[in-house]
C-alpha cells in the first residue's frame, strides 16, 4: 500500500439477491455497506431483487447504465440449488470476466470452510466500464470477498496494481 498517494473513493452499488429476506434482515448486505463505508468509498444505492435471471439482469443493466456507478457488489444466489441463478444473470450483462476473483475468493474459503468452497460459484467482471462481483449470500461470505480481496483492489494506492487505476481505460473497446 503506497499511501503517498491520495485515496480515491469509488461509487458502489450493493445487490442483494434472495427469496427469504428483505432489506431490513439482509444481514450480508449489511456487512458489505459498513465495509464501503468504513473504507470511505460512497454506497450510492442498495436494492435487493428476488433469485430471477430477469429481474437481476435488470438491476445490473440500470446501474451498468448508470454513470455515478462505478462498481456493483452482489451477495447471494452464487450456489448450486435450482434458484441460485446470479451467475447467470452475470453472465447474459458481462463483457468480459474476472476469473481471477472467483479463484481468489474460492481459495481463501478454502482455508475456512474446506473442501464446501467448490460449492461457490463467486464471479467477478467488467460492463460498459463499471465492475461488477457476485458474493455467496452469508455474512462471512460477505466480510470475506471484501476484507480479503475488494477493500485493496478498490484502493488505488495498492501495489503493484489495482483495479481503480484501470478504470479510466476500461471502456477503450466502446
Amino acid at each position: 500500500m503506497d499511501l503517498s498517494r491520495p485515496f480515491v473513493p469509488v461509487n458502489i452499488a450493493v445487490l442483494t439477491i434472495s427469496d427469504s429476506r428483505s432489506l431490513a434482515e439482509d444481514r450480508s448486505g449489511d456487512v458489505l455497506v459498513s465495509r464501503i463505508e468504513l473504507a470511505e468509498h460512497k454506497l450510492v444505492d442498495r436494492k435487493l431483487v428476488k433469485d430471477d435471471v430477469g429481474a437481476i439482469e435488470a438491476q445490473l443493466r440500470a446501474w451498468i447504465a448508470d454513470p455515478a456507478v462505478d462498481v456493483v457488489i452482489s451477495t447471494g444466489g452464487t450456489g448450486i440449488t435450482g434458484r441460485d441463478v446470479t451467475p447467470e444473470a452475470f453472465a447474459r450483462v458481462l463483457e468480459k470476466e474476472i476469473v481471477g476473483f472467483g479463484e481468489l475468493f474460492r481459495m481463501l474459503s478454502y482455508a475456512k470452510i474446506g473442501s464446501s468452497t467448490i460449492q461457490s460459484r463467486a464471479l467477478g467482471g467488467v460492463a460498459n466500464g463499471t465492475y461488477l462481483f457476485a458474493l455467496p449470500g452469508s455474512p462471512g461470505a460477505a466480510k470475506d470477498g471484501w476484507d480479503d480481496i475488494l477493500v485493496t483492489q478498490l484502493d488505488i494506492r495498492q501495489r503493484p496494481c489495482n483495479l481503480v487505476e484501470l478504470m479510466p481505460r476500461l471502456k477503450e473497446h466502446l
